[in-house]
């Protein structure tokens, strides 16, 4: 086989492979778009020998073909994961919540810190400005 042909066919298989992963990773919770780009619909399946009974629903592709490359999701699967997805984000704020009191206390803390040091160097700095004004004095008493 040639080499760059070779080359050429191990491309395309790489991108086969990571097209496949891709997808399949991106069908967590609701998609909102299928892999090849089409958008997603609802889709009842119904039976005909029970017309009480709600048909099976699913988050179908519109241009959905049975060859693995677009979305055909039990509705049920897709609105689980969304909520496990929706639960552990709200986890995770009730927890920054939990710790807001804490923090605001902190922030306080450390504005009245920030506060006496400003003081201190406002009198160190008038510190500085009597002893420049001192040292002058004294200079003029000495070489004069």
């Amino acid at each position: 086989m040639d080499p760059a042909e070779e080359r050429s066919h191990s491309k395309k298989q790489k991108d086969y492979i990571n097209m496949l992963s891709y997808s399949c990773d991106s069908e967590y919770g609701i998609p909102k778009r299928c892999a090849c780009g089409g958008r997603i619909i609802d889709e009842d399946r119904v039976k005909q020998e029970y017309d009480t009974l709600p048909g099976k629903r699913f988050f179908t592709c519109a241009n959905y073909e049975a060859d693995g490359f677009h979305y055909r999701q039990p509705w049920v699967i897709g609105v689980q994961e969304q909520i496990e997805s929706l639960t552990k984000r709200l986890e995770e704020a009730e927890q920054l919540l939990n710790l807001m009191p804490s923090l605001k206390n902190q922030i306080e803390t450390l504005e009245a810190q920030a506060k006496g040091l400003t003081r201190q160097v406002d009198r160190l700095t008038a510190e500085v400005y009597n002893l420049t004004v001192q040292v002058a004095d004294l200079e003029k008493l000495c070489f004069d």
